[in-house]
């Protein structure tokens, strides 16, 4: 596309430099030199206002402002051409992005990027799940491009964008725009489209939680809630490795999980996991285990004898975990 425009230029452009030099050449007669010639028709088709090589009859003038037209013109229209085909061309690669979009099954859709939408679409990215972005602001879907994301230019609350993210076949969508009205009213419109799709939306307002909810979220995030009631967590028990809130009908449930080495722990050496009594005792769980060697193991082998260069990953109710910890004050954590 772009090399038959730039093959007809050329052409073009080499006919009239050509043509103007032998002008030149001929009109100027015993004073003018071929590189005279060519040096007058260069500075005239680019109108760089320098003086005249030698001075012009009529006939040389004349001369001089059918190279100038011809020149000029041609110029422009280049010009013209090439601004139709950077267009031509953006929109063939923004219907290419499209014709992608719509091949894609099973995939998450992410309305907006703004922080939360951001972190998401990285964690989505790094664990290799399809997912496409609708933002409405060009120069942030201009940043999503260049990470490599997929993303539509548009606004979330529009039937049609969403239709373009290719809802009807995505298998979450997660709604995190600026304000609670804008979030309740694309979660409505994406359930409408899509009754199966897992959808989670964003909420700043905890009363607003409800009327999401009735809309068709099937989760409500509050990140100011959330983040705080981590933060606290964090803050009463430092020595934790992490930890979880499961909101359930009855309450909350505060789940922990901690890493504990087991070089102090002598009871536990030599002990299969199924004979700790960790789980009897304690209601704790292990969850992992990261071997002497820093291999690691997933849901162990209850079979499986822990010993001396062994650190377990424990999970349980946070209470519950403190109990074992009063129990084995001397374990250390990694």
């Amino acid at each position: 596309m772009f090399s038959r425009k730039s093959s007809k230029f050329l052409t073009y452009f080499t006919i009239l430099i050509s043509v103007g030099t032998l002008g030149f050449y001929v009109i100027g007669g015993d004073e003018w030199s071929l590189i005279d010639s060519f040096y007058m028709t260069i500075i005239t088709m680019t109108t760089v206002g320098f003086g005249e090589v030698h001075p012009l009859s009529d006939l040389g003038r004349l001369w001089t402002s059918f190279v100038i037209v011809f020149g000029v013109s041609g110029f422009l229209y280049m010009l013209s051409e090439i601004g139709a085909e950077l267009v031509e061309f953006r929109v063939y690669k923004e219907n290419q992005k499209k014709r992608k979009i719509r091949k894609m099954k099973n995939h998450y859709i992410i309305c907006g990027y703004g922080r939360m939408g951001a972190v998401i679409a990285k964690e989505l990215h790094e664990k290799n799940h399809p997912f496409v972005v609708v933002e409405l602001d060009q120069e942030k879907v201009d940043k999503i491009s260049a990470l490599g994301y997929q993303s539509i230019l548009g606004d979330a609350t529009i039937e049609k964008t969403l239709e373009e993210a290719g809802i009807h076949k995505a298998a979450g969508i997660v709604v995190c725009l600026n304000n609670d009205p804008d979030n309740l009213f694309v979660t409505l419109t994406a359930r409408s489209l899509n009754h199966d799709a897992f959808l989670v939306s964003r909420c700043s307002q905890i009363n607003n939680k409800p009327k999401l909810k009735q809309a068709g979220a099937n989760k409500v995030v509050n990140p100011y809630t959330a983040g705080g009631h981590k933060m606290a967590e964090l803050l009463i028990s430092p020595e934790l490795e992490d930890t979880v809130s499961l909101s359930l009908s009855h309450g909350i449930v505060d789940l922990a999980i901690d890493e504990v080495n087991l070089t102090n722990l002598n009871s536990f050496h030599g002990v299969k996991i199924k004979d700790s009594t960790i789980r009897e005792e304690f209601n704790l769980i292990i969850v992992g285990l990261v071997n002497g060697d820093g291999s690691y193991e997933i849901n162990p082998d209850p079979e499986l004898l822990l010993n001396a260069d062994h650190t377990v990953m424990i999970m349980g109710q946070k209470r519950e975990l403190e109990q074992f910890k009063d129990k084995f004050p001397s374990h250390t954590h990694i």
